[in-house]
């Protein structure tokens, strides 16, 4: 009986201190996130954005203990969904950054006699920086290979209900006993400059809707925040993104606690576990928030598991 495969796509996380480089200067070097077309325009901005934030970046990892989050976290989703799935489906992980690199994981899967490749980014939205790079980089390696597997992608799965009850259940696990009126909720998304969107890149678009479909599922839990909001982080450079950004929506909430989900991340990385729960606490803190909160990805959670097992047979 032939295998299928899972392949859950990322952009990684450096694994230790001496891969934050190669982190940065993969990510600076893809055509998806300098969208130049000279090769040589982009491999000069590239080594300079690299140069200004090497050091600082390694500092950030350095504080989260000397790696990013994001492939821990990976393998013990991994592991639930293979223990799912079963013996005649290999569950894998490839990230787009660092190890490991597709071009490992689709060595690792030529070995078998595999007749289907599901790829499921880990973006829920789409983006071009994001769902679109990993899907090509994945793609172009197995094409060059001795694999002759049939490739099915997913490009979004936020309307997913079973994914969404995943969110609302880490919202919930954050709140606590807490009064949810006291609160206001905030939907914090990785940032993007508005040139991509401009030139026809959907994010925006998917995300205003998931917070619309996320809205209503908390109004049906009864989960009534003061109020609910959208704004956007990670922003470098000086050209514009997409706004509000994060920093902006906290200085114009007034309310006596907030709590921030990280809407476009389904795994915890250094952009939720340093930006949003030092760096942001900080900002809180000096407006005077009496309760700042963070909730979890989803990372490993059961109902994540649900979700991308019925992404899967919905592929089929």
């Amino acid at each position: 009986m032939k295998k299928e495969a899972v392949v859950l796509l990322n952009m990684g996380g450096p694994n230790n201190l001496e891969e934050v480089e190669m982190f940065l200067k993969n990510m600076f070097a893809d055509k998806n996130i300098l969208t130049m077309k000279s090769d040589l325009l982009r491999k000069f901005v590239g080594g300079m954005i690299v140069f200004s934030r090497a050091e600082s970046s390694q500092e950030i990892y350095r504080k989260l203990g000397g790696k990013s989050p994001i492939v821990g976290h990976t393998k013990n989703l991994v592991a639930k969904l293979q223990g799912r799935l079963g013996e005649n489906t290999i569950v894998d992980f490839a990230m787009r950054y660092t190890p490991p690199f597709a071009n490992e994981v689709v060595d690792r899967l030529n070995k078998e006699d595999i007749d289907k490749i599901y790829l499921i980014p880990m973006y829920a939205q789409y983006s071009t920086t994001t769902t679109k790079s990993s899907l090509e980089d994945f793609e172009e390696y197995y094409h060059s290979s001795e694999g002759n597997a049939v490739l099915v992608e997913i490009k979004h799965y936020f309307e997913n209900e079973t994914y969404n009850k995943a969110i609302i259940e880490r919202i919930k696990e954050k709140m606590g006993d807490a009064q949810y009126r006291d609160f206001d909720i905030i939907f914090s998304a990785h940032g993007l400059p508005q040139k991509i969107v401009d030139a026809g890149d959907v994010y925006e678009k998917h995300i205003t809707r998931h917070v619309e479909i996320l809205k209503n599922m908390l109004k049906d839990e009864k989960m009534d925040f003061h109020e609910t909001h959208l704004a956007y982080q990670s922003k470098v450079g000086p050209m514009k993104w997409l706004e509000p950004s994060l920093q902006t929506k906290l200085e114009s909430v007034r309310n006596r606690g907030v709590v921030i989900y990280p809407i476009a991340f389904t795994i915890d990385n250094s952009e939720t576990d340093y930006e949003l729960e030092i760096e942001y606490r900080e900002i809180a803190e000096e407006l005077g928030f009496k309760e700042y909160r963070v909730c979890r990805c989803v990372n490993d959670s059961e109902l994540f598991v649900d979700a991308l097992c019925e992404i899967y047979e919905k592929m089929k």
